[in-house]
Formats: structure tokens, sequence, C-alpha cells
């Protein structure tokens, strides 16, 4: 069953940016858990507007004169081994969907990455084009091809042949924003897969478009919902750490739907998550203990961190205008109750959409900008950090780089927090 899409006017950006950039929700605007709603904010897919604006100079449709080959492409991965991808229906037949009760069961779309024997073959989509339609509508955008973002052009060889010995290969969860499709991490997927990791996105179904097997498209029905206050993010969170579990369960019992899933450590799990997936990394951790780490990608943190206390490690990575402490409640609040190690870290002239496939594909086509950190190099730190974290964590591998100020990023800054300073 699923809902064809209808057009949404609700929590819609407008201008150019927010055209292209429909998929973004910035859900760092969230209610903070603990201090009750935000009121100054509410969820929308418009990124903030202090250096990401429209190209005044030319229509968005002029970027596309100055594509390679016409088309947006994500930047190289930088680990040494060649990338596969593969796709998977999962279905959940234990519970009804939380966002559509009549469908008696809880389906989900995920993209897996994975170190590949060899650079041969098809890269993979980026997204159907339908998909791409259906988003690009949804933005009112009016003159760029609609299919645009499906042709966009990846790294990944679709279903190639895995590298790799029986439990060879960690395994990092990856969590989009509200309303952003799985796609929207891959080039931080791709970039932790010729490093070695399997690496699986969650398509949280009903939260955004999703194409399914046969044709059919699911709408982000949450999108609906009117009141969007910590009810409404409690079940965000929830819903998001029963996905979790579910993929995890899948990806690790036997005979699972990736015939090459022996390959991966079910002692080696962690994740990651941009915006709200941030705040779900928390969630998952909570309700499994298989995810052994977790990065909160500048996301106000609706999922509390118990008193209790969490004391697997886990790391704050966000913008240093918003997520500095004394910026966001929520960082101010979990804090003292992650037990174990941790690190709070935020990026220099960083966006929210910095940290995500989005700002570099906007760049290219010209209706983004962000002169102060460059998303070039605003991806080249989201992968560097993300990657030293897990290496640490997951493979035991010391990463000085976590622990103080690098003079190849500086825009990067470690924050005391009880001095309220990021240096």
């Amino acid at each position: 069953m699923g809902h064809v899409i209808a057009r949404r006017t609700t929590h819609r950006g407008a201008t150019a940016v927010a055209a292209l950039l429909a998929f973004v929700a910035a859900t760092s605007c969230a209610p903070a858990s603990a201090a009750g709603p935000d009121r100054s904010a509410s969820p929308s897919r418009t990124p903030s507007s202090t250096s990401a604006r429209p190209d005044s100079a030319r229509p968005a449709a002029a970027g596309l004169a100055s594509l390679r080959n016409g088309a947006p492409y994500l930047p190289k991965p930088t680990g040494s081994q060649p990338v596969g991808t593969t796709s998977l229906y999962l279905k959940d037949t234990s519970r009804a969907d939380p966002w559509v009760p009549s469908v008696k069961a809880r389906e989900l779309m995920v993209s897996l990455w994975y170190p590949a024997k060899s650079r041969g073959g098809k890269t993979a989509p980026y997204m159907t084009a339908k998909e791409s339609e259906l988003l690009m509508k949804d933005g009112e955008i009016t003159d760029l091809p609609l299919d645009l973002l499906s042709k966009t052009r990846t790294n990944a060889i679709t279903d190639a042949k895995p590298a790799g010995q029986r439990r060879s290969l960690p395994l990092v969860v990856l969590s989009t924003g509200f309303t952003e499709p799985r796609s929207s991490l891959t080039a931080l997927a791709e970039d932790l897969a010729s490093r070695g990791y399997a690496v699986v996105s969650i398509g949280h179904t009903y939260e955004t478009e999703t194409s399914f097997p046969g044709g059919r498209i699911t709408t982000c029905v949450a999108c609906e919902v009117k009141k969007k206050d910590q009810t409404f993010w409690d079940k965000v969170g929830a819903t998001r750490a029963a996905d979790v579990s579910f993929v995890l369960d899948e990806l690790t019992r036997a005979h699972s739907k990736w015939k090459s899933a022996e390959l991966i450590d079910p002692a080696r799990i962690a994740m990651a998550g941009h915006s709200a997936g941030g705040a779900s990394a928390v969630g998952a951790m909570l309700k499994d203990s298989r995810v052994r780490a977790g990065i909160d990608i500048d996301g106000t943190a609706f999922v509390p961190v118990p008193e209790s206390g969490l004391s697997r490690p886990f790391l704050f990575l966000g913008t240093q205008a918003k997520h500095s402490p004394g910026g966001d409640v929520t960082w101010d609040k979990a804090w003292p109750n992650l037990t174990g190690w941790k690190r709070w870290l935020v990026v220099a002239g960083a966006e929210h959409v910095s940290f995500t496939d989005i700002a570099v594909l906007g760049e290219q086509i010209g209706i983004y900008r962000n002169t102060t950190l460059p998303p070039a190099r605003s991806m080249e730190i989201t992968r560097t950090y993300v990657a030293a974290f897990f290496d640490q964590h997951l493979r035991g591998k010391p990463q000085p780089l976590l622990n103080g100020p690098s003079s190849r990023f500086p825009a990067v800054k470690l924050c005391d927090v009880e001095q309220k300073t990021c240096a």
C-alpha cells in the first residue's frame, strides 16, 4: 500500500537554494527535549542563510553548463579500495508502520556500500528518476531538469563482488536528516567503504519520497504532521531506533538477504547520523548494545541521554555558529551523561548542509555558495573526522587528530565544555 505523491506546501523553501536542497530538513532546529520546544525555529527544508545563497548573477540552470558531462558528481573516495554498492528491500512483519498504521509491516529500502574486488562495472545511480522528479517538484524547481539528481555521478559499482574475509568488515550505519533520502550521505558512505568499511544507509519510510521494487512510491507522510513537538520527535527517534535494530538483525542473521553479509563483523558496529539522524544515533545506542559507538553530526539531541549514562564512545560534530557549548541546550544537557570516551568538535564556517552531499552538488550547479568554508573542504573535513572516529573505536587505532587542534584542519575546533570555549 503506497502513498502516491501529492504536492506538499507545508514547510517548503521558496528560494533557489531551498529548491535544489528541498530534501534537506534543518532538524538542528528540532525542539529541545528537556528545555521544551525551541519556538524560534521550526523544521524546514531551507538551509541557513549566513553564507549559503543563490548566485544572483545567473539562473540555476546556467550552472549546468559548467558541469563535467552535464551532470553533478560526487568527489572521489580517498581510500585505496574500489567501492561496490547494492540496495535491499527489507520487511519487518513484527510491527505495523508507525506513520501509516494501516500498513501492517514496516517496509524499508537500504543501501549498502563495501570494498570491492575490482573497479570494473557500471556505477550506481544516485537515486531513481522518479525520486528526483518528486523532490525537485517538491522544491518548486522550474529551471532544472526534473531527473537531474538521478543523473548525479557516483563512484560505486552496482553489485560489484565484495572484497574481504568472513567477519573482516566493521559496519557503519548511516541515518540521514528528517525528509532527507538515504542517498544524501553517499559521498561519506563511499569514502568509508574505500577505507575498508561496510556501510548501510537506511531509508526511513514515510519521512521522504522512497522508491520500492516495482515502481511503487511512498511519500513523506510524517511531513504532514502539523504539530512537530517533542512527542513528534520522540516518535521519530523511537521509529528510527527500531529501524536500526531490525536492519542489524537482517544483516547479521543466517541467510541474510545480502549474500555477502558474512563479511560483516557483528562485534564492530557503529552509527553516524546527520541532523535527525544524529539524534537517532543516541536512540539506537540506547536500544541496541550492538551499536558500539556513535556520532551526532549537527543534529539537535532530541533523544535525551539518560542520567544513568551512556558509556560507549560518542562524538558531537557540528557547526561552530549553532553548536558551540551554550549554543545548543540539548548538547549541553547530553554531555555530562556521556560517560565514556567523548569529544565535542565544531567547524568554523560550516552550515547545516556542509556535512552532506547537498552542498557539493548545489555548488556545482551554481546555486549554492559558502565562501567561508567551500563544500569540497567541508566534505574533506567530514570524511576525515568521521573515519578517524571509527578507526579508533572499531579498529583500535589511536587517532591524535581527535585530541586537539590540527594545522591541516584549522577550521575544526575542540571544545572545552566547562569553559565554554572551542579552539
